[in-house]
């Protein structure tokens, strides 16, 4: 390849050679960007990136990665070309890149908000698994600052209004001055060209006695400190456009009324140093006591430290001058003194600070034990909450496992109660999907709608927010009497069904639930408050109250219970062998008891098991009281029935139910009735408790066709 006689890609690779070691794998990913096709006849843009990474002390592989991931290499960059020309790393890094710079949320005709910029910011934290991608990144929008000459008024507007609110705040927590500062100068060109141009004019209006100025004090300033041997560097500082303006609108001073125009910084090896040339200051020229500030003693909350006074130099001039160690200046500029806390209007995000920091640290100098720790934060942050985009741009974050159900409540509840399908990304996506972080969310509603009672079930996974759950409830809570009490006595005839309970007692139910009558129970049961789930896990432990009962003779004895591999505890008679009764199949959680046998030990029934209810009255004195063990960890062997309409495609998706809740499945018998188009299955399948058993007889329920789910007796 002949580029490399060109001197400009000539001028990259003496950069990046000055600051790493050169080998053949940059010559190569520096003259793929260097003849990738360049936007608006421009260099690539991965190029200026680069220069600005070669301020920080980052690694062969980033460089290679802001290289790969040039936007004109798309098409024709595969990452199998990445990953065979440059590795796994440098792939990942690059896939990272790509994802942030893929991210669009320029829309000139929204409104963002402060909470709304906040969120797009943890957006764009929670999808990166790396923090040199948001460096990367954050060069890269440094570098499109300074081509929108080549946008459109109103994208140049749009670019700028996105860097202030987004990427610039990034920066800034994660310590960059550098590129912060320059981001906001460019945004504010960009945004308000008149008071920049103002501004800018001023300055340069200035320029030349204000040079002639700060030359004269800092040639001063170096002898007085060279003459009491300290070793510093004193240079003038360079004020930001955006900085000036700022305090002129915050303080209302105007431009000659500013302290810090002319304005020189210390560099010096030592805190004492520091206060030595403080004293050295304030000995020579008359300081402002209001303007002084020892943030070395006092350092600001993000770790920021140095001394700044004023003082009045010749001709009644006003000088600001910071006096700091190098290590603080580095800190400054590349480290960890990121000053956003106090001047952003955000809630602070404890997850989201403790990322950031351990990312700021591993900006000044990776160690494994912070990219361990950065790794854990990345995987909180990004689990704890999901951040989705509505059609029209707007942030919204939601519980992570969240579905679009939960996306529509948090938009609105009146949204969440008409929702009746969702498109996620542009697809049809059907209600329990989870959403990802970065997906695109569009609510379908009906006019009028209302909720799903199947909804506020958590086992059926509609909603993941609890507090979701409770407005679906409380939209239920306001149905007339007769509908809650008609819809309750139908939930209820139901979960009976789906274990086969015949001849419950109510009384006991009423009882329990410390209802009335019936009125009042059904009426809650379709409120909402009374759940099937907690009917079904009070009958599994209820005993059978008929007269002829073969239990009410059993009486439990004091003595000290033993255990039986931790899964059953025998009370009254020690050391058995136990086994489940294939009849009933009992699990944790059901209701049961032992029955003695001749020669194999103890045979464990549950307690409505017809076996059992069936016993003559001479074999019912070897029934014996046993319980569930604390340490009951083993799985359980569970039969249920399922019948549905035939159609393609049923089993696999009763398969897919079970895999997904990691349920082991046995053995399945299905039988077809042709007349009927009818599916009757029954399946053997391993549960570790009761619980788990009615929340797989839920998600079976909702399968499409699926009419009845129960437990065979």
């Amino acid at each position: 390849m002949s580029s490399t006689t060109d001197k400009d890609i000539d001028f990259y690779r003496q950069s990046i050679s000055a600051k790493l070691d050169w080998n053949d794998k940059l010559q190569q990913a520096l003259e793929l960007a260097w003849n990738a096709p360049k936007p608006d006849k421009c260099r690539p843009r991965a190029l200026d990136a680069v220069l600005r990474l070669l301020d920080f002390a980052v690694d062969e592989k980033t460089i290679l990665a802001t290289l790969v991931s040039d936007m004109g290499l798309r098409d024709s960059l595969s990452d199998d070309d990445i990953k065979l020309q440059f590795g796994d790393e440098v792939l990942m890094l690059a896939r990272g890149v790509i994802k942030l710079n893929s991210f669009q949320d320029c829309n000139e005709n929204s409104f963002r908000t402060p909470e709304q910029a906040e969120k797009l910011r943890r957006l764009l934290m929670a999808i990166i698994k790396d923090v040199r991608v948001m460096l990367v990144k954050l060069c890269y929008r440094a570098s499109r600052m300074q081509l929108l000459k080549h946008c459109s008024y109103e994208q140049r507007r749009c670019i700028a209004r996105e860097t202030l609110d987004i990427y610039a705040p990034l920066a800034n927590r994660l310590g960059i001055g550098k590129l912060k500062w320059e981001m906001e100068d460019l945004s504010f060109r960009a945004l308000d060209p008149q008071n920049f141009k103002r501004i800018a004019t001023l300055l340069e209006e200035r320029r030349v006695d204000r040079e002639l100025f700060i030359k004269q004090f800092t040639e001063q300033l170096n002898e007085l400190i060279s003459s009491q041997n300290i070793k510093g560097k004193v240079s003038g500082r360079v004020k930001h456009i955006v900085s000036i303006w700022r305090k002129m609108q915050r303080k209302k001073l105007e431009f000659h009324e500013l302290f810090d125009v002319r304005a020189v910084r210390v560099l010096v090896d030592s805190i004492a140093d520091c206060y030595a040339v403080l004293g050295i200051v304030h000995t020579n020229w008359h300081s402002i006591p209001n303007e002084f500030d020892d943030y070395i003693a006092n350092a600001k909350d993000n770790g920021y430290q140095s001394l700044h006074t004023a003082v009045i130099a010749e001709g009644g001039k006003v000088v600001e001058v910071q006096i700091r160690t190098v290590e603080m200046h580095e800190k400054s500029e590349f480290g960890v003194a990121a000053h956003w806390r106090y001047k952003e209007d955000v809630s602070l995000d404890h997850r989201m600070e403790k990322s950031l920091s351990v990312m700021r640290e591993m900006l000044e100098g990776p160690d494994e034990d912070a990219t361990d720790a950065l790794n854990g934060f990345s995987t909180e942050l990004s689990t704890d909450r999901v951040y989705v985009f509505s059609p029209q741009g707007q942030v919204v974050d939601i519980p992570a496992g969240g579905t679009p159900l939960d996306f529509a409540y948090s938009v609105h509840s009146s949204i969440g109660h008409r929702c009746r399908g969702a498109k996620v990304n542009g697809r049809i996506t059907n209600l329990t999907y989870e959403l990802q972080t970065g997906e695109e969310v569009e609510i379908l509603t009906a006019k009028e709608g209302a909720p799903s009672r199947d909804w506020m079930n958590k086992n059926l996974g509609f909603l993941k927010s609890a507090g979701n759950r409770a407005k679906v409830r409380n939209w239920f809570n306001q149905l007339d009497h007769e509908q809650n009490f008609s819809d309750g006595k139908m939930i209820y005839e139901r979960e009976l069904a789906k274990f086969n309970f015949r001849d419950v007692d109510l009384k006991k139910l009423l009882a329990y639930f410390k209802r009335n009558d019936e009125d009042l129970f059904f009426t809650d049961i379709g409120r909402g408050v009374i759940t099937g789930a907690q009917i079904i896990g009070f009958l599994q432990h209820e005993k059978n109250s008929d007269a002829d009962d073969p239990f009410k003779r059993l009486k439990k004895p004091e003595r000290s219970k033993i255990h039986n591999k931790d899964e059953i505890v025998i009370q009254g008679v020690g050391n058995l062998l136990t086994h489940f009764g294939k009849c009933c199949k009992p699990v944790p959680g059901d209701d049961v008891i032992g029955f003695i046998t001749k020669g194999s030990g103890v045979t464990i029934h549950k307690r409505d098991c017809n076996n059992v209810m069936s016993l003559p009255q001479e074999q019912r004195v070897r029934l014996v009281e046993v319980e569930w063990g604390a340490g009951t960890g083993s799985v359980f062997l569970a039969e249920i029935s399922i019948t549905a309409f035939d159609r393609t495609g049923l089993l696999r998706d009763v398969s897919s139910v079970l895999a997904n809740e990691k349920i082991n499945l046995l053995s399945i018998n299905s039988s077809t009735d042709r007349n009927e188009q009818m599916v009757y299955s029954k399946l053997n399948i391993e549960v570790s408790s009761v619980e788990q058993l009615i929340l797989i007889i839920d998600k079976l329920s909702q399968i499409p066709n699926v009419q009845s789910v129960t437990r065979s007796h």
